[in-house]
């Protein structure tokens, strides 16, 4: 189950994909395209989500992994007379981290690269400097000089925008760190396609019928989720994400208790759902049995897990978590062992959820 090259290779160029919210098709075309050998049928819904389904010894009980596959980004409101484009957020964006980034503006004639900027930080007063920015404040400097020159350049209102940001592997002693954008929430999606090539390729029986699902516009309301939810109708769901990692600075304690390289996080509530206990218990009880490494995390968010535990009459749900540092931003770290351990710890849970297992989550 160790990731190789060619799986770190992939994800690098995953993570560098374009992808906002409601713009998802390049990030799914490239997981569909390398992980769909190893599925037995290939779904999709009618926002764009992908599904592959791995068949094990039994239809049911039907296991959905979900991680969406768009990131935060934005999109292009207005041409500016002078050359500026204003925009508005796809998703959540502190605006105090965007100033003086990269950002990659998709039209009809092609990619264009621009920078988001505001003022001259030499023409602001004392108390301008000392202001949080306003989205409404930032513009995108593409080097057009007229609204007729942003027009010659195929640029649209609705055009989407998405940071620019390469992957990167960061090494520190023993540990292999890596940067880049868009962990939240490829990082998952990535993981739900490793465990159905892992259950492919290691050719071990799993008493359940497998469904890997990509969602999209999660960072807009979750909205992938519900209309993956309907074309799966699991009997339970495991949702990868992203946690946020509380060793930084400025995190008092209790805000973030998951630690980046200390494990996958288990998340046993957020504003969005309170996980299925039994369910939750199950996990714990799995990770410790084969010694993975594992922490245990309350987080302020919501994720897809808050559409899917509700889909129909209500299914038993989690959410698993790699740590990772300033998420929803330009550039974040995660540590690859904490991928390892939980693409593993799914592994081994998924072979374990047969029928009665399942239906045990629910007994009263």
């Amino acid at each position: 189950m160790t990731m190789d090259k060619e799986d770190v290779e992939f994800f690098g160029k995953l993570s560098e994909s374009f992808g906002p919210s409601g713009f998802e098709r390049e990030p799914i075309l490239l997981i569909k395209e390398r992980y769909s050998r190893y599925a037995d049928e290939i779904l999709t819904d009618g926002l764009g989500s992908l599904i592959l389904k791995k068949k094990g010894s039994s239809e049911e009980p039907r296991v959905i992994l979900a991680g969406h596959c768009d990131e935060v980004g934005f999109i292009v409101c207005g041409l500016g007379e002078k050359g500026f484009l204003k925009f508005r957020a796809l998703g959540g964006w502190a605006p105090i981290t965007l100033p003086a980034h990269k950002v990659v503006v998709r039209t009809k004639k092609g990619d264009i690269i621009g920078t988001i900027v505001s003022k001259p930080p030499h023409l602001m007063t004392p108390q301008e400097k000392e202001k949080v920015p306003k989205l409404e404040d930032l513009f995108i400097d593409v080097g057009a000089s007229s609204k007729e020159e942003l027009e010659k350049l195929g640029i649209r209102i609705g055009d989407p925008v998405a940071p620019l940001s390469p992957f990167e592997i960061l090494k520190i002693e023993d540990k292999e760190l890596w940067l880049g954008k868009a962990f939240d929430d490829r990082i998952g999606a990535f993981m739900a396609m490793e465990v159905i090539k892992n259950l492919k390729e290691s050719g071990v029986s799993h008493p359940n019928s497998v469904y890997a699902a990509a969602t999209v516009q999660e960072e807009v309301g979750l909205r992938g989720a519900e209309t993956t939810a309907d074309v799966v109708n699991p009997h339970v769901g495991i949702i990868l994400e992203v946690d946020i990692s509380g060793d930084v600075p400025g995190v008092k304690p209790g805000e973030a208790p998951a630690k980046m390289g200390e494990g996958p996080s288990i998340v046993t509530w957020d504003k969005s759902m309170i996980p299925n206990q039994p369910l939750k218990e199950f996990v714990i009880q799995v990770a410790e049995e084969l010694k993975i490494p594992y922490q245990l995390s309350a987080v302020s968010g919501g994720t897809d897990a808050s559409r899917i535990h509700l889909h129909y009459k209500g299914v038993p749900s989690i959410v698993i978590a790699i740590p990772t540092r300033h998420i929803h931003s330009h550039n974040s770290i995660l540590s690859a062992n904490d991928v390892e351990n939980a693409i593993k710890l799914v592994t081994e849970v998924v072979k374990r959820l047969d029928k009665e297992t399942v239906d045990s989550f629910t007994r009263i």
